[in-house]
């Protein structure tokens, strides 16, 4: 295809890949996945394997501590914790496959019924709240999880304090369609009619585990995504800690696209949407891959999947698909001019035949 595709591998994707030999992978690789519910509980479940393959040896999760409904919702309002669900989702997704992992995640994501005050709620949920009451250590007590399930990996917060999404979102108002209104929370944002522009943590600044960027100093590999975008990915490059961790790290850095449009958050979005508006949120974000999915470029159809690689070039960084060919190839658009940007601050560069990295 192009010389996008000249760049080191991804961890496990060299043929026969294992340390010390497939993919040029000298050692077992350090890996740190950001994101949150069933996104980054999907992501975990593969690099699991890698961890039982001995390509990764150090498997770290930081996980979006936003939420605000369901089970999660009730704790954090009764309590004044973390909302533990999607700690709990990441957990569960690296038990092994052995009968003690399968037992412990059945038992962790198990979801009381019936028609008292435990209808709705998760033991993995009450067991971590348990913890944390009784350690008063939020990392402390997912380490304790952590060993009790046989977890192929850590399980961190993105901060220690419970945070809260605000969207500016267009089109709510029927007479003024071009309005600007506020959504507050994680369950109103993603289920939002209108559109989204952008997105904000209160609050802005919070306090961040020093275990989480030590992992992110660490990593030889970070992914980012898939989950829902703008209430699980894009809120870790909010974090100011973790944003300039992730601006300054060595790690090849992969955004992982999701493999279609959310209703509500990211309703019409194409996959080249996805990856502008992550950059227009962080736009010192060093990539080294997007990943995305061969078929869902195929539905978008030629035109989307071209311009997803264009703007994926312009950023220096290479585009992986399950399959190394685009539908209906064209030549690069050299000189041509691409927006960055999904929302009000769009940032335009310059692109020619398979530009230079920018960072």
């Amino acid at each position: 295809m192009s010389d996008l595709w000249s760049h080191d591998p991804l961890p496990g994707q060299g043929p026969g890949d294992t340390a010390g030999t497939g993919g040029g992978l000298d050692r077992a690789q350090a890996v740190v996945a950001l994101g949150g519910g069933h996104g980054l509980h999907a992501s975990l479940r593969a690099l699991r394997h890698l961890v039982d393959d001995v390509v990764v040896d150090e498997l770290t999760a930081v996980v979006t501590v936003a939420d605000n409904g369901g089970s999660s919702g009730r704790l954090r309002g009764e309590f004044g914790v973390l909302p533990p669900g999607d700690l709990r989702m990441a957990l569960a997704a690296l038990c092994g496959e052995d009968e003690w992992g399968r037992t412990w995640e059945g038992v962790l994501q198990h979801r009381f019924a019936g028609q008292g005050e435990m209808n709705g709620h998760v033991v993995g949920n009450l067991l971590i709240v348990a913890l944390w009451e009784q350690l008063g250590d939020h990392v402390g007590a997912l380490d304790i999880v952590g060993r009790l399930l046989g977890a192929k990996g850590r399980v961190l917060p993105m901060a220690l304090c419970p945070m809260d999404i605000h969207a500016e979102v267009r089109g709510l108002d029927p007479d003024d369609p071009d309005a600007l209104e506020v959504v507050r929370g994680q369950v109103e944002v993603a289920t939002t009619e209108g559109v989204i522009t952008s997105v904000a943590l209160d609050p802005p600044a919070p306090p961040t585990s020093p275990d989480a960027l030590a992992a992110l100093g660490a990593a030889d590999w970070v992914f980012l995504g898939p989950g829902s975008w703008f209430s699980s990915v894009i809120p870790h490059l909010l974090v100011p800690d973790l944003r300039d961790a992730l601006t300054t790290t060595s790690a090849k850095v992969v955004v992982v696209l999701n493999l279609a449009e959310q209703p509500g958050e990211t309703g019409g979005f194409s996959p080249a949407d996805h990856l502008s508006v992550l950059l227009e949120h962080a736009p010192d974000l060093p990539l080294h891959s997007v990943l995305a999915d061969a078929g869902t470029l195929r539905r978008a159809g030629a035109e989307a999947a071209w311009h997803l690689e264009e703007l994926t070039a312009a950023v220096g960084a290479r585009l992986v698909l399950g399959r190394r060919r685009l539908p209906t190839p064209r030549p690069a658009a050299a000189g041509r001019r691409l927006r960055v940007g999904h929302g009000r601050g769009l940032r335009v560069v310059d692109v020619r035949a398979r530009i230079a990295p920018w960072r």
